[in-house]
Protein backbone atom coordinates (compact mmCIF):
# COMPACT_ATOMS: atom_id res chain seq x y z
CA UNK A 1 0.00 0.00 0.00
CA UNK A 2 1.29 3.44 -0.94
CA UNK A 3 0.45 5.01 2.43
CA UNK A 4 1.66 2.13 4.56
CA UNK A 5 3.35 3.30 7.74
CA UNK A 6 7.02 2.59 8.39
CA UNK A 7 8.67 1.19 11.48
CA UNK A 8 11.98 3.05 11.31
CA UNK A 9 15.31 2.19 12.95
CA UNK A 10 17.25 5.34 13.86
CA UNK A 11 20.99 5.69 14.51
CA UNK A 12 24.40 5.87 12.84
CA UNK A 13 24.69 2.17 11.95
CA UNK A 14 28.35 2.70 11.12
CA UNK A 15 29.44 -0.71 12.32
CA UNK A 16 26.22 -2.79 12.54
CA UNK A 17 27.20 -4.09 15.98
CA UNK A 18 25.01 -5.75 18.65
CA UNK A 19 23.53 -2.41 19.73
CA UNK A 20 22.63 -1.55 16.14
CA UNK A 21 21.12 -4.95 15.41
CA UNK A 22 18.97 -4.68 18.55
CA UNK A 23 17.47 -1.46 17.16
CA UNK A 24 17.01 -3.01 13.71
CA UNK A 25 15.42 -6.15 15.16
CA UNK A 26 13.02 -3.96 17.13
CA UNK A 27 11.91 -2.20 13.93
CA UNK A 28 11.44 -5.50 12.12
CA UNK A 29 9.40 -6.94 14.99
CA UNK A 30 7.24 -3.82 15.27
CA UNK A 31 6.61 -3.80 11.54
CA UNK A 32 5.47 -7.41 11.67
CA UNK A 33 3.23 -6.78 14.66
CA UNK A 34 1.61 -3.59 13.34
CA UNK A 35 1.63 -4.35 9.60
CA UNK A 36 4.18 -1.66 8.74
CA UNK A 37 7.19 -1.55 6.45
CA UNK A 38 10.47 -2.10 8.35
CA UNK A 39 13.02 0.54 7.43
CA UNK A 40 16.35 2.02 8.46
CA UNK A 41 17.15 5.71 8.07
CA UNK A 42 20.73 6.45 7.02
CA UNK A 43 22.00 10.01 7.27
CA UNK A 44 24.74 10.46 4.69
CA UNK A 45 27.45 11.61 5.01
CA UNK A 46 27.62 10.70 8.70
CA UNK A 47 26.80 13.71 10.92
CA UNK A 48 30.20 13.65 12.68
CA UNK A 49 31.96 14.09 9.35
CA UNK A 50 29.75 16.99 8.22
CA UNK A 51 29.85 18.79 11.57
CA UNK A 52 33.53 18.61 12.49
CA UNK A 53 35.28 16.64 9.77
CA UNK A 54 35.72 13.49 11.86
CA UNK A 55 35.75 10.41 9.71
CA UNK A 56 36.31 7.26 11.76
CA UNK A 57 37.47 4.19 9.84
CA UNK A 58 34.64 2.10 8.41
CA UNK A 59 33.97 -1.22 10.13
CA UNK A 60 32.04 -2.75 7.27
CA UNK A 61 32.26 -2.45 3.50
CA UNK A 62 29.31 -0.94 1.67
CA UNK A 63 28.58 -4.24 -0.06
CA UNK A 64 28.46 -6.12 3.24
CA UNK A 65 26.28 -3.44 4.86
CA UNK A 66 23.76 -3.61 2.02
CA UNK A 67 23.70 -7.40 2.30
CA UNK A 68 23.04 -7.27 6.05
CA UNK A 69 20.13 -4.88 5.57
CA UNK A 70 18.74 -7.05 2.77
CA UNK A 71 19.05 -10.21 4.89
CA UNK A 72 17.09 -8.46 7.68
CA UNK A 73 14.42 -7.40 5.20
CA UNK A 74 14.60 -3.67 5.99
CA UNK A 75 14.02 -0.90 3.49
CA UNK A 76 17.00 1.46 3.33
CA UNK A 77 16.01 5.14 3.31
CA UNK A 78 18.79 7.66 2.73
CA UNK A 79 18.69 11.37 3.60
CA UNK A 80 21.37 13.93 2.75
CA UNK A 81 22.42 15.14 6.19
CA UNK A 82 23.88 18.34 4.76
CA UNK A 83 20.37 19.46 3.76
CA UNK A 84 18.84 18.90 7.19
CA UNK A 85 21.75 19.55 9.58
CA UNK A 86 20.25 22.86 10.73
CA UNK A 87 16.77 21.45 11.37
CA UNK A 88 15.66 21.74 14.97
CA UNK A 89 14.68 18.43 16.59
CA UNK A 90 11.02 19.34 16.10
CA UNK A 91 11.56 20.16 12.40
CA UNK A 92 13.40 16.91 11.80
CA UNK A 93 10.66 14.96 13.50
CA UNK A 94 7.77 16.68 11.72
CA UNK A 95 9.25 17.12 8.23
CA UNK A 96 11.33 13.97 7.88
CA UNK A 97 10.12 11.27 10.27
CA UNK A 98 6.38 11.97 10.48
CA UNK A 99 6.19 13.68 7.08
CA UNK A 100 8.41 12.32 4.32
CA UNK A 101 8.90 8.88 5.86
CA UNK A 102 5.37 8.37 7.21
CA UNK A 103 6.61 6.86 10.48
CA UNK A 104 4.21 4.77 12.51
CA UNK A 105 6.87 3.44 14.89
CA UNK A 106 10.38 4.65 15.74
CA UNK A 107 13.15 2.51 17.26
CA UNK A 108 16.41 3.95 18.58
CA UNK A 109 19.21 3.40 21.06
CA UNK A 110 19.27 4.87 24.56
CA UNK A 111 21.83 7.50 23.49
CA UNK A 112 20.17 8.60 20.25
CA UNK A 113 20.51 12.30 19.41
CA UNK A 114 18.82 14.26 16.63
CA UNK A 115 18.28 17.78 15.33
CA UNK A 116 20.73 20.68 15.10
CA UNK A 117 23.79 20.13 17.30
CA UNK A 118 22.20 16.92 18.58
CA UNK A 119 19.85 18.92 20.79
CA UNK A 120 17.14 16.24 20.76
CA UNK A 121 17.38 13.06 22.83
CA UNK A 122 15.20 10.02 23.42
CA UNK A 123 13.16 11.87 26.05
CA UNK A 124 12.20 14.62 23.60
CA UNK A 125 11.57 12.00 20.94
CA UNK A 126 9.22 10.22 23.34
CA UNK A 127 7.24 13.41 23.93
CA UNK A 128 6.96 14.14 20.20
CA UNK A 129 5.83 10.57 19.54
CA UNK A 130 3.25 10.76 22.33
CA UNK A 131 1.55 13.90 21.01
CA UNK A 132 1.50 12.61 17.42
CA UNK A 133 0.46 9.03 18.12
CA UNK A 134 3.67 7.50 16.77
CA UNK A 135 5.05 4.50 18.63
CA UNK A 136 8.55 4.53 20.14
CA UNK A 137 10.84 1.79 21.38
CA UNK A 138 14.10 2.87 23.06
CA UNK A 139 16.68 0.09 23.25
CA UNK A 140 18.86 0.01 26.40
CA UNK A 141 22.64 -0.28 26.27
CA UNK A 142 24.11 -3.62 25.20
CA UNK A 143 27.19 -4.52 27.28
CA UNK A 144 30.05 -6.98 26.90
CA UNK A 145 32.80 -7.30 29.48
CA UNK A 146 31.06 -4.78 31.72
CA UNK A 147 31.25 -2.00 29.12
CA UNK A 148 28.77 -0.69 26.58
CA UNK A 149 29.24 -2.01 23.06
CA UNK A 150 30.26 0.82 20.73
CA UNK A 151 31.91 1.33 17.36
CA UNK A 152 34.79 3.06 19.15
CA UNK A 153 35.48 -0.01 21.30
CA UNK A 154 35.28 -2.27 18.27
CA UNK A 155 37.75 -0.16 16.31
CA UNK A 156 40.19 -0.25 19.22
CA UNK A 157 39.88 -4.04 19.45
CA UNK A 158 40.48 -4.55 15.72
CA UNK A 159 43.44 -2.19 15.65
CA UNK A 160 45.01 -4.01 18.63
CA UNK A 161 44.48 -7.46 17.12
CA UNK A 162 41.80 -8.54 19.61
CA UNK A 163 39.58 -9.78 16.82
CA UNK A 164 37.69 -12.16 19.09
CA UNK A 165 36.51 -9.28 21.30
CA UNK A 166 35.59 -7.29 18.21
CA UNK A 167 33.58 -10.23 16.86
CA UNK A 168 31.73 -10.65 20.15
CA UNK A 169 30.69 -6.97 20.08
CA UNK A 170 29.75 -7.09 16.40
CA UNK A 171 27.67 -10.20 16.91
CA UNK A 172 29.28 -11.54 13.75
CA UNK A 173 32.76 -12.14 12.41
CA UNK A 174 34.61 -9.03 11.28
CA UNK A 175 35.44 -9.27 7.61
CA UNK A 176 35.28 -7.66 4.22
CA UNK A 177 34.09 -8.39 0.70
CA UNK A 178 36.70 -6.98 -1.67
CA UNK A 179 37.97 -7.50 -5.20
CA UNK A 180 40.81 -9.97 -5.64
CA UNK A 181 43.77 -8.27 -7.35
CA UNK A 182 47.01 -9.57 -8.80
CA UNK A 183 49.95 -9.83 -6.44
CA UNK A 184 53.51 -10.86 -7.23
CA UNK A 185 52.54 -14.57 -7.34
CA UNK A 186 55.09 -15.33 -4.62
CA UNK A 187 52.56 -17.40 -2.72
CA UNK A 188 52.08 -19.73 -5.66
CA UNK A 189 55.85 -20.10 -5.95
CA UNK A 190 55.92 -21.10 -2.27
CA UNK A 191 53.21 -23.68 -2.79
CA UNK A 192 50.68 -21.51 -0.96
CA UNK A 193 48.68 -19.57 -3.58
CA UNK A 194 47.02 -16.54 -2.04
CA UNK A 195 44.32 -14.04 -2.89
CA UNK A 196 45.31 -10.40 -2.55
CA UNK A 197 42.83 -7.71 -1.58
CA UNK A 198 43.47 -3.99 -1.07
CA UNK A 199 41.64 -2.10 1.66
CA UNK A 200 39.60 0.82 0.33
CA UNK A 201 40.29 4.32 1.58
CA UNK A 202 38.57 4.95 4.89
CA UNK A 203 38.23 1.26 5.82
CA UNK A 204 39.75 0.06 9.08
CA UNK A 205 42.99 -1.90 8.76
CA UNK A 206 43.43 -4.59 11.44
CA UNK A 207 46.66 -4.93 13.39
CA UNK A 208 49.39 -6.21 11.11
CA UNK A 209 49.95 -9.91 11.45
CA UNK A 210 48.58 -13.34 10.63
CA UNK A 211 44.99 -14.36 11.41
CA UNK A 212 43.00 -17.56 11.36
CA UNK A 213 40.19 -16.83 8.95
CA UNK A 214 37.53 -18.31 6.75
CA UNK A 215 36.76 -17.42 3.16
CA UNK A 216 33.63 -17.84 1.07
CA UNK A 217 33.90 -18.99 -2.54
CA UNK A 218 30.73 -19.74 -4.49
CA UNK A 219 28.72 -20.14 -1.30
CA UNK A 220 31.19 -22.55 0.32
CA UNK A 221 33.20 -21.53 3.40
CA UNK A 222 36.84 -22.66 3.50
CA UNK A 223 39.32 -22.55 6.34
CA UNK A 224 42.00 -20.01 5.56
CA UNK A 225 44.95 -18.01 6.88
CA UNK A 226 45.17 -14.26 6.27
CA UNK A 227 48.17 -11.96 6.51
CA UNK A 228 47.46 -8.27 7.06
CA UNK A 229 50.29 -5.84 6.45
CA UNK A 230 53.11 -4.97 4.09
CA UNK A 231 55.21 -8.17 4.17
CA UNK A 232 58.47 -6.92 5.72
CA UNK A 233 60.54 -9.69 4.10
CA UNK A 234 60.05 -8.03 0.72
CA UNK A 235 60.27 -4.53 -0.68
CA UNK A 236 56.66 -3.50 -0.38
CA UNK A 237 54.88 -0.66 1.39
CA UNK A 238 51.32 -1.31 0.25
CA UNK A 239 49.14 -2.63 3.07
CA UNK A 240 46.92 -5.45 1.98
CA UNK A 241 45.04 -8.58 2.97
CA UNK A 242 46.66 -11.74 1.64
CA UNK A 243 44.71 -14.95 2.22
CA UNK A 244 45.65 -18.57 1.64
CA UNK A 245 42.53 -20.73 1.28
CA UNK A 246 43.24 -24.19 2.64
CA UNK A 247 42.07 -26.94 0.32
CA UNK A 248 41.06 -24.65 -2.54
CA UNK A 249 42.81 -24.02 -5.82
CA UNK A 250 41.23 -21.79 -8.43
CA UNK A 251 41.41 -18.48 -10.25
CA UNK A 252 39.63 -15.76 -8.26
CA UNK A 253 41.16 -12.68 -9.88
CA UNK A 254 38.67 -9.88 -10.38
CA UNK A 255 36.03 -11.48 -8.18
CA UNK A 256 34.45 -10.07 -5.03
CA UNK A 257 35.40 -12.51 -2.26
CA UNK A 258 34.43 -12.39 1.42
CA UNK A 259 37.06 -13.01 4.09
CA UNK A 260 36.26 -13.16 7.82
CA UNK A 261 38.88 -12.96 10.55
CA UNK A 262 38.59 -15.34 13.52
CA UNK A 263 41.67 -14.94 15.72
CA UNK A 264 45.11 -13.37 15.77
CA UNK A 265 47.94 -15.90 15.40
CA UNK A 266 51.15 -13.88 15.31
CA UNK A 267 52.72 -10.61 14.24
CA UNK A 268 54.38 -9.99 10.90
CA UNK A 269 57.87 -11.48 10.70
CA UNK A 270 60.90 -10.84 8.53
CA UNK A 271 62.45 -13.96 7.04
CA UNK A 272 65.98 -14.45 5.73
CA UNK A 273 65.01 -16.87 2.98
CA UNK A 274 62.06 -18.25 1.06
CA UNK A 275 62.59 -21.60 2.79
CA UNK A 276 62.13 -19.97 6.21
CA UNK A 277 58.98 -18.23 5.01
CA UNK A 278 57.59 -21.42 3.49
CA UNK A 279 58.17 -23.35 6.73
CA UNK A 280 56.34 -20.67 8.73
CA UNK A 281 53.43 -20.63 6.30
CA UNK A 282 52.99 -24.37 6.83
CA UNK A 283 52.89 -23.80 10.61
CA UNK A 284 50.33 -20.99 10.17
CA UNK A 285 48.01 -23.38 8.34
CA UNK A 286 47.84 -25.76 11.31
Amino acid sequence: MENKKRAIALGNFDGIHLGHTAVLDSAVQAAREWDMTPAVLLLEPLPAYVIDGREAPELITQADKEKLFADMGVEVVRTDFRKIKDYSPQEFFVKILAGELNAGMLCCGFNYRFGKDGEGDSNLLGWLCEITGIGLNVIPAVSIGGETVSSTRIRAAIESGDIELANSMLGREFGYTLTVVHGDHLGRELGCPTLNQLFPDGFIVPKYGVYSSRTCVDGVWYRSVTNIGIRPSFENDEQRSETHIIGYCGDLYGREIEVRLLSYKRGEMKFNSLDELKAQLEKDKM
